[in-house]
């Protein structure tokens, strides 16, 4: 043990242990060793009063049961912090009170209108259902709407969203159609499915949530057996629950492994008629070597596997490649009467329709793309059968777009639903996590 003479102060004791870690440590070890050879006068000179602390005895620690003090290491800053403070405190004066600084921003990069990830329909009403992503909410509209090219945007006729519903970065949608509740996949914060009763409006809480895996984006529901499918990004998997899972509920399987393939999993549809699972694939995958897991970038992909699949189960079929036009595909929904599919093809800026078999390289049989369609950045779609209407939420320009079913080419669409000024284009921020500048190009760079 080490004692000081003089003022015997906590901080020298934080800083030895703190600061000077091992090397501390060196130098009692190497006294300890040498003591024995020192001279009486060396001794006495050792303990001669200097006015400031000095070693004056070295003495093994006793042993003790558990830990004497708390360790304190040299990444604590804090608490080295508060050491310093406290031994400029005997001899110091307090400073002066600091002054808290609100400034306003010289500048804000904002979008503050909604752009919408996903679009389901109210089997019971008819009404359409845009899921805000940037401004955390849900927002429902009569199927007829259609803004006039002069107006500055269509109106709701209701909305959900607050602090109460915990809707946030929200993705995901599925509307039960018996009940007309609705589930909404939060994506990348709260990492939770919340459901809402069919008539829910305002700031209102869930009737019911479920704890999911963090980068939870798609969601599927096989009615007849009653479970519920679930996307999730991160570890490139599904997870499948009952539909009235909820709290902290496992899944009932789990389809994960090298052998499925999947690859930064986003849409998610189910086929119960030919018992089928389609998910779509941004293609950022995952590899193995002994022990070391490094990522992979691959052509993004469409999977196939069976609706009962579960654990690290191939595909029965995949559909990637260049003819396919497959960029960054969000959302996927299925026509099992047509046997065909329709995927939001994000990075394409386009709608893609393919055969429920095709497979390999194979283009799309119909395609939505061009300016006239104002399809921007689509992540959600859905076929409202009874009508016959194919429609699309546009992330890139604050608006939904409807088309005739068999639409194809660059095609104007029947009605427009846009949720701000002509004018206003979508900053497409979300989640930010960062910012750079790019001095060359004098541009702000935001990964999201």
């Amino acid at each position: 043990m080490v004692r000081q003479s003089g003022l015997q102060s906590k901080f020298f004791g934080v800083l030895t242990a703190g600061l000077l870690g091992t090397a501390a440590l060196t130098v009692l070890l190497a006294v300890k060793v040498a003591s024995p050879d020192l001279s009486d006068a060396s001794s006495a000179a050792l303990r001669s009063a200097s006015g400031s602390p000095q070693l004056v005895a070295v003495a093994p620690l006793p042993t003790m049961n558990g830990e004497m003090c708390e360790w304190i290491p040299a990444s604590a800053k804090t608490t080295l912090i508060a050491a310093f403070q406290q031994s400029a405190a005997i001899s110091a004066p307090k400073p002066a009170a600091s002054v808290a600084i609100d400034r306003e921003p010289v500048r804000v990069l904002r979008d503050t209108y909604p752009t919408y990830s996903a679009i389901a329909q109210d089997p019971l009403t008819g009404d359409i259902l845009l899921q805000d992503e940037n401004l955390f909410g849900i927002k429902f509209f009569d199927r007829l709407d259609n803004t006039p090219p002069t107006a500055a945007f269509t109106e709701p006729k209701r909305l959900l969203g607050g602090h109460q519903t915990k809707l946030e970065f929200n993705c995901g949608l599925y509307v039960d159609p018996s009940s007309g509740d609705i589930y909404s996949v939060n994506n990348d914060t709260t990492d939770r499915l919340v459901i809402f009763e069919h008539q829910a409006e305002g700031d209102v809480p869930p009737a019911r949530e479920l704890r999911t895996p963090h980068g939870t984006y798609g969601i599927a529901v096989d009615e007849g057996t009653q479970e519920m499918y679930l996307t999730v990004e991160h570890v490139n998997s599904i997870v499948v629950y009952r539909k009235q899972a909820e709290g902290d509920e496992q899944p009932l399987r789990t389809i994960i492994g090298h052998s499925t393939e999947l690859e930064d999993p986003h849409g998610i549809a189910v086929d119960p008629k030919n018992g089928l699972i389609l998910v779509t694939n941004h293609g950022n995958g995952r590899e193995m070597s002994g022990d070391i897991v490094y990522g992979k970038f691959e052509p993004p992909s469409i999977t196939v596997y069976p609706l009962t699949a579960e654990g690290d189960v191939a595909p029965l079929r995949i559909l990637q490649g260049p003819k396919t036009e497959l960029d960054w595909p969000a959302h996927i929904w299925i026509d099992a009467e047509r046997s065909e599919f329709f995927v939001a093809n994000d990075g394409g800026d386009s709608i893609l329709v393919f055969d429920l078999d095709d497979r390999g390289d194979t283009a799309p049989k119909r395609k939505i793309q061009g300016p006239k369609t104002q399809i921007r950045n689509p992540m959600g779609v859905f076929l409202d059968a009874k009508n016959d209407e194919l429609w699309v939420s546009n992330m890139g320009n604050h608006r939904a777009t409807v088309f005739a079913r068999t639409a194809n080419g660059d095609v104007a669409p029947k009605r427009v639903i846009r949720s701000a000024p002509v004018e206003k284009q979508a900053l497409a921020i979300g989640n930010p996590g960062a910012v750079g500048y790019d001095s060359k190009r004098d541009e702000i760079l935001v990964p999201n």
